[in-house]
């Protein structure tokens, strides 16, 4: 078949990154896949890391439209010249375009679109649910709402987040379908060497995070559950890796606790997968997420997991904390003592593999192909 699978922006950050691992697993299946990005996000990426993904079997390409609304015209030329059998596109925005491609068009692909993000945080903080006639959120809800008519699937990357959406559409066809995070490709990137002191045998443990460098990520807190267990007599040392606005600021607060020879902030790592590989605990101390793909990530890799309990994400990955160690938000001190508790009682490997089995490649798109109600063969 061929299948078109699409995002708005190419980054080294989760949206993307699943969208080139979906891809790059239909690919192997044997399906002629394009997988395209409305820009490549220059601004968030070093110069040299700017290309674009290589992956085997697909053709990749950037538009070079960096807003979703101006890649209708593009979507409506391409729907039309390539006619793909399926179109799998992720965020909200970009959703809806696609949708309106697909009818301007005339275009009779199956089309999934995916919601990785709460609808608080797609639509801002001021009333996603607002009813408020002519608002934007108002404005959005009607045209989405019109729109999903015409798709055949449409879905969202954690339970907790689709009944976000079930609140703000009740009548919406909305299914949980989770992304990609255990493929073959990933099990070879663990098995890469990692070259350096701090993740030798028998050096400090390390505890390993990865992400963009935002407020929203709870770095902060972490540095301070770090400070934390140093005064309690515990060094670990705490590889931060990921880039972003706050570096500045969690730089002069790890000099202000005293832990900076105990913090590694790299910037973005090519393969952050060989360095859980590495660390024994891994910590997600976020404030909100959609699917935290790089703590299922951290599982795959032996890491057990610290993560808040944010919205959402966390509970339903751990299972309320049967496979890793939940503790509540900006909350330094309970993310210390989860860190502690992780390295005293690692969570056994077997239940690991347990945790993780739902984002196998193969179940994941088997339940996507199963909702448009299509054969894989």
């Amino acid at each position: 078949m061929k299948i078109l699978v699409i995002t708005s922006r190419y980054n080294l950050t989760g949206v993307a990154l699943a969208q080139a691992r979906f891809a790059r697993a239909l690919a192997e299946r044997g399906h002629a896949v394009d997988l395209v990005f409305g820009a490549v996000d220059e601004d968030q990426l070093a110069e040299d890391r700017r290309a674009l993904p290589v992956v085997p079997g697909a053709l990749v390409s950037a538009w070079g439209v960096r807003q979703a609304r101006g890649m209708l015209g593009p979507l409506r030329r391409y729907l039309r010249e390539h006619q793909p059998d399926i179109v799998f596109s992720a965020e909200d925005h970009l959703n809806d375009m696609v949708l309106l491609a697909a009818l301007l068009s005339g275009s009779r692909a199956k089309i999934s679109g995916s919601s990785r993000v709460l609808p608080v945080d797609a639509l801002g903080h001021d009333g996603p649910y607002s009813n408020t006639p002519l608002t934007k959120k108002w404005v959005f809800k009607q045209v989405t709402r019109a729109l999903m008519r015409r798709a055949d699937a449409l879905t969202c990357v954690s339970e907790d987040m689709l009944a976000e959406y079930k609140k703000l559409f009740p009548r919406g066809p909305h299914q949980c379908v989770y992304n990609i995070v255990v493929d073959d490709r990933s099990r070879e990137r663990m098995r890469e060497p990692v070259d350096l002191p701090w993740f030798a045998p028998g050096a400090l443990p390390v505890v390993t995070s990865a992400g963009t460098l935002t407020q929203r990520k709870g770095w902060a807190d972490l540095l301070r559950a770090i400070g934390h267990l140093r005064d309690d007599g515990r060094i670990v040392r705490l590889a931060l890796l990921g880039e972003g606005p706050t570096r500045a600021e969690l730089e002069a607060l790890a000099r202000e606790l005293g832990i900076a020879e105990q913090l590694w902030m790299p910037g973005r790592i090519d393969n952050p997968l060989s360095f859980f590989a590495r660390s024994p605990v891994s910590s997600l101390s976020s404030y909100s997420e959609g699917l935290p793909n790089v703590l299922i990530e951290a599982m795959m890799c032996g890491c057990t997991p610290v993560a808040t309990d944010c919205p959402t994400g966390p509970r339903e990955v751990l299972q309320g904390g049967r496979y890793g160690y939940l503790v509540p938000m900006h909350a330094p001190r309970a993310l210390a003592d989860g860190i502690a508790a992780a390295l005293d009682r690692p969570i056994a490997p077997d239940l690991l593999a347990e945790a993780i089995r739902p984002f196998h490649a193969d179940a994941v798109i088997a339940r996507h192909f199963e909702l448009l109600g299509v054969s894989q063969a």
